[in-house]
């Protein structure tokens, strides 16, 4: 008889087979070669999950992009687990029982299965290693010997999903600024002096948005293959909030929008990467400026934290619960598809990269606050250290 002790959980349940029984349907599934030939040739990952959402079976697919050798390297974990997802270690019962976990496809497609119910959800999952993967869950049920069992499969979309990303940005975002820009160009073309002075200020906005950008998804995209280098120079925090100020407060997202400095900023020297601070930040203003309704005000600041600066951005809305579970995620967006890499952006560039940790606060009282915090000093100082 089964002895088991409950353990909590926010979702799925988090009880396991005991050894006996995982060792059995192990055996059962090893039997079977015909099967194992078969799934070998399978380039998608195939698994075979018991009812309690173990591994029983795997191919050879999830063993490649793990780096493993044998299957006993992943027999009996959930596949959160296996894929070292952020959150399959933030509670004893493992994937699947976080408040997360309410919020990932694969385990709401597994639970579907073990009902006997065919499903295909999408998935995203942060490693523990920064990495981002974004996957398309197909789930089966299956019975054998009176036993439910899940087979699972998943087929790695991450270049569909960053091809939708720039296929939006180039073909939406930055046709929009190159539209403006073309209608400047008109009226400029046939303008008067006086019009043409007038019109100056708007085609340096537009060129500059333009360029921006542009430049957003070239560090971006060396961040991710690992190629973003850092270049480090001093920096002075309130100039870099003006900085960002001016970048956003004539920016399409601020129409009807204010964005204020708040009086108490502190001014804190450190050391780190201008480009890459500046991008956090702007896309933290970004986001505050894109949840506002017309009338409301984001505010900027910075205070001296225990080891170096901390940069706030707030928003006077709270954000929904189920967004809260998903913001940091690649893709995943409140603005629809194909948007979704600003907030990701945010913690890839901070986390990997400058040493930071990005972070929010939120509630119907308070409203949101996004929050950058870096170490004061990154590496050694250059001697020709740029003093901003």
């Amino acid at each position: 008889m089964r002895s088991i002790t409950p353990l909590p959980t926010q979702f799925a349940p988090a009880e396991r087979a005991t050894t006996a029984e995982l060792d059995a349907d192990v055996a059962q599934f090893a039997s079977y070669a015909l099967i194992q030939e078969f799934f070998a040739a399978v380039p998608d990952i195939f698994l075979v999950l018991n009812e309690q959402r173990q591994i029983v079976f795997s191919n050879r697919a999830l063993l490649e992009l793990l780096g493993l050798q044998a299957v006993d390297d992943v027999v009996g974990k959930r596949p959160g687990e296996a894929l070292s997802c952020v959150h399959a270690s933030e509670s004893a019962g493992g994937c699947g029982t976080t408040e997360f976990c309410r919020e990932c496809g694969a385990v709401r497609a597994i639970l579907s299965s073990l009902r006997g119910c065919e499903d295909v959800q999408e998935c995203r999952v942060i490693r523990t290693d920064g990495d981002a993967l974004d996957l398309r869950v197909r789930t089966q049920p299956m019975l054998l010997n009176d036993k439910r069992y899940s087979l699972f499969t998943v087929s790695d979309i991450s270049h569909e999903k960053r091809r939708r990303v720039l296929e939006r940005i180039f073909f939406h975002d930055i046709l929009n600024t190159a539209g403006g820009m073309l209608g400047v160009a008109e009226l400029l073309r046939d303008g008067s002096v006086a019009e043409v002075a007038d019109f100056k200020d708007t085609v340096f906005l537009l060129a500059a948005s333009l360029v921006d950008e542009i430049k957003a998804q070239q560090i971006l995209s060396a961040a991710e293959t690992g190629e973003l280098t850092t270049e480090h120079s001093r920096i002075n925090s309130v100039t870099l909030l003006c900085e960002v100020r001016h970048i956003y407060v004539n920016h399409e997202v601020s129409m009807g929008r204010l964005l204020e400095i708040a009086p108490d900023a502190e001014l804190v020297m450190f050391v780190s990467d201008k480009t890459l601070v500046r991008r956090v930040i702007g896309n933290m203003v970004k986001n505050a400026l894109e949840a506002c309704k017309p009338g409301q005000t984001v505010t900027i600041s910075c205070h001296a934290h225990t080891d170096g600066p901390e940069f706030s951005v707030h928003n006077p809305n709270p954000m929904p619960r189920d967004v809260q579970l998903q913001v940091f995620q690649r893709s995943f967006s409140t603005k629809g598809v194909g948007r979704g890499l600003g907030t990701y952006s945010m913690k890839l560039l901070s986390e990997r990269f400058l040493q930071g940790k990005v972070y929010f606060t939120t509630s119907a009282a308070e409203g949101t606050t996004f929050f950058a915090r870096y170490p004061s000093i990154l590496t050694e100082p250059p001697d020709d250290g740029e003093t901003s």
